[in-house]
């Protein structure tokens, strides 16, 4: 059996090279977790987008366990994201009306 924590899901504020988000899992407290990550402690990932002055946003979570993690390896966090939703809506909704 596994240990049910929360899955959750970070957005950059600008990309770093190839990267716009990280799907992490945590067992305690998420806004913990994230200040880890953000002071370099956790992912590599994190820590060097960190050194890159990138900001990071909790954008969202989920109740779970690591198996629920996953969502990274299939690489669709950008239909997981609410700000990327957003962002990609406004656009669509403008290339509509200016047609």
């Amino acid at each position: 059996m596994t240990a049910q924590g929360t899955v959750y899901l970070l957005h950059f504020r600008r990309p770093y090279r190839h990267a716009r988000h990280y799907v992490g899992y945590c067992a305690g407290d998420v806004a913990i977790r994230v200040d880890a990550h953000q002071a370099g402690q956790g992912a590599r990932l994190l820590a060097v987008v960190s050194q890159a002055g990138i900001g990071v946003d909790l954008v969202r979570t989920w109740p779970g366990d690591r198996s629920l993690q996953r969502p990274k390896r299939r690489h669709n966090s950008p239909r997981l994201c609410p700000v990327c939703r957003s962002a990609a809506l406004a656009h669509n909704t403008k290339e509509a009306t200016s047609a």
